[in-house]
């Protein structure tokens, strides 16, 4: 440590090269979080939703360069919340913001001692994956999948069983369940009369 900024503590203004390399690592993390990559892939923003995400990497490299000291999580944290508010129409709630800022303050923490790691694993990490709306998608249907497995074997168990134990099952009341559409959705028939006979 450099004894001459006061008893060996890190300096408290980035240098020009620590700018640089904190404002990649700011892209870096932003470019790999799910809630801002599918709010620019959905346009949630408006057509200048990519250009929206470029701003909001400004504002928070501008955040750590102009603000003085001591900087506040908690203002950067109010900060990334406004900007996904006014600019994307999105209230955050999933805890991803309170991760994405405290990981960009580390990040400039270690700027600040001229220690670039962090960024640098990010730099070597696999790119960020740009379908971020298809993978919350799959996941999403992968659970869909689960439930409605869940309960097609049943409906059809009973059915074999009441025939097995030779009862009578009217075909014609017995209704195939509906196929789910390409997108998932699946189409239910009223119940309103099911089971009535009107006289």
């Amino acid at each position: 440590m450099d004894s001459s900024n006061g008893g060996g503590e890190a300096p408290q203004v980035l240098s020009a090269e620590a700018a640089a390399i904190l404002s990649e690592g700011i892209s870096l993390v932003l470019s790999r979080w799910t809630a801002l990559q599918m709010a620019v892939e959905n346009q949630w923003g408006g057509r200048e939703s990519r250009s929206k995400a470029d701003l909001l990497v400004a504002s928070i490299q501008s955040w750590f360069i102009q603000t003085k000291p001591p900087l506040y999580i908690d203002d950067l944290e109010g900060l990334i919340y406004d900007d996904m508010l006014h600019s994307f129409n999105t209230e955050i709630e999933d805890g991803s913001v309170e991760e994405v800022a405290e990981q960009l303050m580390i990040m400039h923490e270690e700027c600040l001692k001229g220690q670039y790691e962090s960024i640098q694993k990010l730099k070597q990490l696999a790119p960020p994956q740009r379908n971020a709306v298809s993978q919350s998608k799959q996941v999403a249907n992968d659970e869909d999948d689960e439930s409605s497995d869940e309960e097609g074997p049943e409906d059809s168990m009973a059915v074999e069983e009441a025939r097995q134990e030779g009862m009578d099952v009217d075909q014609s009341k017995t209704v195939a369940k509906p196929l789910p559409d390409p997108e998932g959705w699946t189409v239910v028939a009223n119940k309103r009369n099911k089971g009535r006979r009107s006289n």
